[in-house]
């Protein structure tokens, strides 16, 4: 439960103008009251003081809320009968105020309500027909109007902390729904762009292997494409630096799909791209989900499906782009790879565009990736200032 906190200043300020009021009584010779005058008037004080005192109690042990409300009301009750000046009976007000704070709506009520009662029994007792008196009406009446404005306040503050408190929780769930947000953007950087590079270099490598002494020069070849994709990864390395300095450059989807064709130097597959429309309206997120597409189709084409051609067509039209990416593989099952890292994050980053993601395949026929992404619908994304490589 969270605890809520009672404006400081409110009581302290109400004890010094009682403070204040009873010793002008006292000095003024206005105290009227039983017993002798000095006596009353250190009682007063004492009283008043063991108040500050409780206030500073209060702030350091809120826990003893019951303790700290039956103590209050008994010094409160002392200070009016030790006050000749008939100002303390403001400082019933208190009660219900600090209660608000400690128990809620209903206990202040319920405790104005005895406040008003209490005064009504006291003026029974000891002065019969008060209600034709007009000072003892207005005390009653200054009394409830005191009442209602202190609990009025307390609600007001009460209110102010829970929204502070709702505010904070919130703004510690959107910190961490960016985190996690973030953490997958990254996620999905490392495998698409680090991960299609590496799987070039694996293939080459290998060949680079298979024809050392068989063919020498193929060899080499491929440690040369090795070496290129290499290069091409500290550059996927050095944009993402920049994206997440936030000095990334809008990308040139086709530029980029065709350095994606290149990167397969000697190895298979060959990969033949085409594209088509214009690509203004379409932001960075948009493309960079469609080149990321591409490049996972490509990469799951040449690292499982065995597949002599790849071809990659992108239509940009006036409402939406679309993306094809088909291969002459061995094909798979896709219900059976929906776990995939790769296609899970092609599914996160085109969603994220408001796009989707159709796979046809079945063993032995190949793979047809579509994706369709719509133009100028994303408002600034956690994709925006991503660059395409």
């Amino acid at each position: 439960m969270v605890a809520y906190v009672p404006v400081r200043w409110v009581s302290p300020l109400l004890y010094g103008v009682v403070l204040v009021g009873g010793l002008y009584s006292a000095a003024a010779g206005l105290d009227d009251g039983p017993g002798a005058v000095a006596w009353r008037t250190g009682g007063f004080v004492a009283a008043i003081g063991a108040l500050f005192a409780l206030e500073a109690v209060g702030r350091r042990w809120p826990v003893a809320r019951v303790a700290l409300l039956l103590a209050r009301c008994a010094l409160i009750g002392a200070v009016v009968l030790l006050d000749a000046s008939g100002l303390s009976q403001v400082l019933f007000v208190l009660v219900p105020f600090t209660a608000y704070f400690a128990f809620g709506r209903t206990a202040a009520v319920a405790l104005g309500a005895l406040c008003v009662a209490g005064l009504l029994a006291a003026y029974l007792l000891t002065a019969p027909g008060w209600y034709r008196e007009q000072e003892h009406v207005a005390d009653l009446l200054m009394l409830c109007v005191g009442l209602v404005l202190a609990i009025s306040m307390a609600a007001v503050a009460v209110g102010e902390q829970r929204a502070r408190v709702e505010l904070e929780a919130y703004a510690a769930r959107v910190a961490e729904l960016s985190a996690v947000t973030e953490r997958n953007r990254l996620a999905r950087d490392i495998h698409d762009s680090l991960g299609h590079h590496l799987t070039a270099m694996s293939v080459q490598l290998e060949m680079a292997s298979d024809f050392q002494n068989l063919d020498p020069d193929a060899a080499r070849r491929a440690l040369d494409e090795a070496r290129r994709s290499v290069r091409l990864a500290l550059g996927d390395v050095r944009q993402s630096v920049r994206a997440l300095r936030d000095e990334a450059t809008r990308p040139t989807l086709s530029t980029a799909l065709a350095a994606l064709a290149r990167d397969d130097g000697a190895a298979r597959p060959r990969v033949t791209v085409e594209v088509s429309g214009d690509e203004d309206g379409y932001g960075v997120a948009e493309l960079t989900a469609l080149y990321r597409a591409a490049q996972e189709a490509v990469t799951n084409a040449r690292r499982h499906a065995r597949a002599s051609k790849v071809t990659v067509v992108v239509r940009l039209a006036g409402g939406a782009a679309r993306l094809e990416v088909t291969d002459d593989g061995r094909g798979f099952a896709p219900d059976a790879a929906a776990a995939g890292l790769g296609l899970l994050g092609m599914r996160e980053r085109v969603h994220l565009v408001a796009g989707s993601v159709h796979v046809e395949s079945s063993p032995g026929t190949g793979t047809r990736v579509t994706v369709a992404v719509p133009r100028g619908t994303t408002v600034k994304s956690s994709l925006d200032g991503e660059a395409v490589t």
